[in-house]
């Protein structure tokens, strides 16, 4: 096992188990991991073209959402008129971060710190580390977020990782609560009648039971998201027509630093530990 530069040009890495089973991450572009291969085939979607435009946002891979999740729906910041407003999904998969390689666990650790561009949004000292575990068919996320601050720190946190699938209609999705939050609408709707529209485009917020799955029955490949609690809001999201569909782990919904709600507050000179999982399974 081992980490060595994969392209010089987009500062993209492998964390290669074998041959058959790595993945690229890119420290420079908020510490993304823009490609899975599990026995030989690729998990996740990612647009390579996009990619290397960097004014646009990232469309693909697993992009880490930190210190929000969504977006707030104030036009100033919670933290006062020093302070910039936090854009979607916050700053820290637009930034630089710095990595390691654990040789006793055979794991990649991913580290972000506060800077001069997070103090502009938000007035705190932290460590955000993130352990990425790779085993066959099998990927583990153990987030650490340390407060360095004198006072309390709100935090939300998420992933957001975009799946290849062969096509809408050949998904089955299961492990779902009867009813979801339509986040475009913002009304609670029926599960199922809302995945029924995943090929024109959902957005949806789920409380989930601390897992989320789905099959594609032309992949022959089911993917099980093991996302326990705080970690266990659930976002289903599709962007007709790429052929993909994001699956997503949140603490916390959108506007949570406003209306409180779910909002994880981490006490001085302590830390908040979040885990989650994602597996492959092969269908016959």
């Amino acid at each position: 096992m081992l980490i060595k530069l994969s392209n010089k040009e987009t500062g993209t890495f492998v964390f290669q188990l074998d041959q058959n089973n790595y993945f690229k991450f890119c420290p420079e572009r908020g510490g993304v991991i823009t490609s899975w291969v599990a026995d030989g085939k690729e998990i996740l979607y990612f647009d390579e073209k996009r990619f290397l435009d960097k004014t646009k946002s990232i469309r693909g891979g697993i992009p880490i959402l930190f210190p929000i999740c969504g977006n707030l729906n104030i036009s100033s910041s919670v933290f006062g008129k020093n302070y910039l407003q936090l854009t979607q999904h916050g700053f820290a998969r637009d930034l630089q971060w710095q990595y390691s390689f654990n040789e006793n666990k055979k794991s990649l650790c991913l580290f972000l710190n506060e800077s001069k561009k997070t103090k502009k949004y938000y007035p705190f000292d932290f460590e955000l580390r993130i352990e990425v575990t790779l085993q066959i068919n099998f990927l583990e996320f153990q987030i650490s977020i340390y407060n360095k601050t004198d006072i309390a720190m709100p935090i939300n946190f998420g992933l957001h990782p975009y799946f290849n699938i062969s096509d809408f209609k050949n998904l089955e999705f299961f492990d779902n609560p009867l009813n979801c939050q339509n986040q475009e609408k913002n009304i609670i709707s029926n599960t199922l009648d809302e995945l029924n529209n995943i090929n024109l485009g959902v957005d949806l917020l789920m409380y989930t039971s601390g897992r989320s799955s789905f099959r594609d029955k032309i992949f022959k490949r089911e993917v099980t998201l093991n996302h326990p609690y705080p970690f266990d809001l659930g976002v289903i999201w599709s962007d007709p027509p790429r052929r993909m569909i994001c699956l997503e782990p949140w603490t916390s919904p959108r506007n949570s630093f406003v209306d409180g709600f779910r909002n994880i507050m981490i006490p001085s000179n302590d830390s908040k530990r979040l885990n989650t999982s994602i597996q492959i399974k092969s269908l016959k």
